[in-house]
């Protein structure tokens, strides 16, 4: 009896202290299956920022199986008591908005490595994944056959920073850090460092790799990952002599490369082992010297005769090396569907591009929607062709592929450091403040120094956040008198005048020496960045579909001569009798950007226009002009932004701005806002034009007002024939649609896309 009591009671014991142990961290590589308890406890968070991606086949880029990188390896997580909720913290933890579903029993394939977590029970309002429920880093009972994955809705949150989405399936346990170290004096204090021995980062230090069957794919990959589309022959008996000298931890024995990996990590490596008494015995510190892209050489001679691709392009990218792929065909750019689109392809483009090996594949549109045709779908490159028109692909057709499918990049580009030499300060936030710039005196002393924000715009505003890698410029602004000056400097440069372009203030032109009429710090230039940006693109064939003469009467015209709508003679007409001929077409403006397009200025300021009965939110929204062979504008017309609002969208996306009692105006991103060719001031008023052939150009946005990621395609153009009673426009496109000998053949003298003639 007294027996049985004892067992009842460490019965009773053992199930107390049963669940408490399984609720505790085991060591990840416990092997024994454990049954599955309630979880009561969260896993113990990390010091950095935990890494999350999702990865199987098939899939978007916005879903797929849910991995995550803790202890130096990838694991997965289990589907057990897996929710909404669950997806919804991790779908934000990867910069999404939210979630739209979630995934069972390894819907995208089975997983790798460990199963890191199990039993996950989120809120949904958590930040991070490993402060939700679980038991515990490591502690599972499932196989990979329960793997959980995630459906994210494709929406990304205004301004998240870092995409958290790796593509790159590489086990970067072994090697993350990779630099080349010169041993050269002047190779020290010039940028990019281009030749070196290669080290890699081991513990607290920098360890070297042994030369011994280091081959010339070893270094093709080393270079590509570090920014350098190619390699050079290097001299070692010059560095066999300097580095027998110096004291070499070998941590790689031996590298195998292929040539066509993005990262040294996903080479097939040989680690020295702790006690061996010679690692590299024969041998040497692997050397490598690499081949910068023109973007990135000094060398101005050797820079004219390295050309790039004028075949294909990047566009609407914050920073340099990333962007929607475009290539050209039959003088017409035109985007990659994102079907099979992968690092290997993605290498070739950036490396015919004149950057390095490609740091991600980006699919869905994630750097914007292109307009025009959809040439290449299913690319299959083998990561050695010199051009991804020599890769191996499908034809589009109609039903393939859209543009929210379009492919994208972001390259590996040299390190340059020049987010050395310029900060913000003041600012509310880490996206905002005044432009410091770093400058030296005569006597060769560095300090900080402000930037006169007399002429300061939107395009220097675009070159500030490029080169502080805060993406594109939201605003440039020529007063910051509402932030903290408590720590300002003095100002050390102005006339700042930036194409939008350059990749540091450096490269755009300024005074030589400081000439600015209002100095103090108020007055300073400022910048607000932002990782998000919008584009607005115009339908150019509607615009060629909807043209037409009419011939309206004057007394049907005094609100459009009011807003100034009509050519300048109007004001001589005998009012109300005569009429005006207007040359009539229909606007339809497409965002196709990752943010919103909306009004610089705030409804407060809005002018209310009694005539029309509506609110401008900008004086002037688009220009219209004709211009003759010689470029001379011969009529013109504006449009104040009468009413900005989503007319429609395009499939799975909702209007936002609507006009109507006072609403918010703007354009999402996804619609458009149409002008119809019958409302008012929608037309050039060609009354006093003679017959001949013109040029009718449209350009959107015109004085960069309201920031944008791309200006190169807010101009249109047409070739227009007028013979006194009718009108035809053909050749409609976009200002950067045609390639360069297509856009000469169109006109024989540059377009004007400011609306003055110089």
């Amino acid at each position: 009896m007294e027996k049985s009591r004892q067992r009842l009671a460490f019965g009773l014991l053992f199930v107390l202290w049963w669940p408490c142990c399984l609720t505790q961290t085991t060591p990840s590589n416990a092997a024994t299956p454990t049954p599955s308890p309630p979880p009561s406890t969260s896993p113990q968070p990390q010091t950095e920022r935990l890494k999350v991606r999702l990865a199987g086949y098939p899939r978007k880029h916005n879903e797929g199986r849910i991995e995550l990188f803790y202890k130096g390896e990838w694991g997965t997580i289990c589907d057990d008591d897996f929710s909404i909720a669950n997806a919804h913290v991790l779908c934000r933890q990867m910069g999404f908005v939210s979630a739209t579903g979630w995934t069972h029993s390894a819907k995208y394939g089975k997983g790798q490595g460990k199963i890191w977590l199990d039993n996950v029970m989120c809120g949904g309002g958590e930040k991070s994944i490993e402060l939700c429920k679980s038991r515990g880093w490591g502690n599972s009972d499932c196989t990979h056959d329960e793997d959980a994955g995630v459906v994210c809705k494709d929406e990304r949150i205004p301004g998240f920073v870092d995409s958290n989405v790796i593509d790159a399936q590489v086990d970067e346990n072994k090697i993350e850090e990779v630099r080349l170290r010169p041993v050269v004096a002047m190779a020290k204090k010039k940028m990019p460092i281009t030749e070196g021995v290669v080290e890699v980062k081991f513990k607290d230090g920098w360890a070297q790799i042994c030369d011994i069957g280091w081959t010339i794919k070893n270094t093709r990959v080393v270079c590509g990952m570090l920014g350098f589309p190619h390699e050079r022959k290097v001299n070692k008996n010059f560095y066999k002599l300097y580095l027998e000298r110096q004291k070499n931890y070998f941590h790689v024995h031996s590298v195998a490369c292929l040539g066509t990996e993005v990262h040294l990590a996903a080479c097939p490596l040989e680690f020295s082992k702790p006690n061996a008494t010679s690692a590299c015995s024969g041998g040497m510190p692997a050397v490598v010297s690499c081949m910068p892209g023109p973007l990135f050489m000094q060398n101005s001679g050797l820079k004219k005769k390295l050309k790039i691709s004028s075949n294909v392009r990047l566009k609407g990218g914050a920073r340099v090396g990333e962007g929607r792929v475009e290539v050209l065909k039959d003088n017409e750019w035109g985007t990659v569907c994102d079907d099979r689109w992968n690092l290997l392809s993605a290498s070739v483009v950036c490396r015919e591009l004149g950057f390095g090996s490609a740091k991600e594949a980006l699919t869905g549109g994630r750097l914007g929607q292109g307009m025009g045709p959809i040439y290449m779908n299913e690319v299959k490159c083998l990561g050695q062709e010199k051009s991804i028109m020599n890769c191996p692909f499908k034809n589009i057709t109609s039903e393939d592929c859209q543009h929210m499918e379009d492919a994208a990049v972001r390259c590996n580009v040299p390190y340059m450091g020049l987010e050395n030499t310029i900060r913000i300060t003041g600012g509310r936030t880490r996206y905002e403040g005044r432009v410091e710039v770093l400058s030296s005196d005569s006597n060769g002393t560095q300090s900080w120094g402000l930037i006169c924000g007399e002429s300061w715009s939107t395009k220097e505003a675009m070159v500030a956040c490029r080169q502080l890698g805060l993406g594109y410029a939201n605003q440039g602004l020529q007063e910051t008198w509402y932030w903290d000056s408590s720590n300002v400097t003095e100002m050390v440069m102005s006339g700042v005048k930036c194409t939008g372009s350059e990749m540091s203030l450096s490269q755009c032109q300024h005074h030589k020496t400081v000439s600015c009429q209002k100095a103090a710090a108020k007055f300073a230039a400022g910048v607000i960045c932002s990782e998000t940006a919008s584009d607005l693109v115009l339908n150019a064939s509607l615009v060629q579909q909807t043209v037409y003469i009419e011939d309206r009467p004057l007394h049907m015209l005094y609100c459009a001569a009011e807003e100034d709508c009509l050519s300048k003679s109007a004001a001589k007409a005998n009012w109300p009798y005569g009429h005006r001929r207007l040359l009539r077409f229909s606007s339809q403006i497409h965002n196709i950007g990752r943010a919103d397009f909306k009004p610089k200025a705030g409804r407060h300021s809005w002018v209310w226009h009694a005539c029309h009965g509506h609110y401008h939110s900008m004086d002037i929204f688009t220009h219209y002009d004709l211009l003759n062979a010689n470029g001379t504008k011969v009529a013109e017309g504006h449009k104040a932004s009468f009413c900005l609002e989503d007319t429609d969208c395009q499939e799975g996306v909702s209007k936002r701005y609507e006009c109507a009692n006072f609403g918010d105006q703007g354009i999402t991103v996804g619609c458009w806002d149409l002008y119809r060719h019958d409302i008012d001031c929608q037309w050039i008023d060609i009354t006093d034009v003679k017959p001949g052939n013109y040029i009718l150009q449209v350009v959107i946005n015109p004085n960069s007002e309201v920031a944008e990621s791309d200006f190169t395609n807010n101009g249109m153009k047409c070739n227009c024939k007028y013979d006194g009673h009718r009108i035809w426009l053909h050749n409609c496109h976009i200002g950067d649609a045609f390639s360069e000998e297509a856009e000469r053949r169109f006109e024989k003298y540059p377009g004007q896309l400011n609306n003055r003639i110089s």
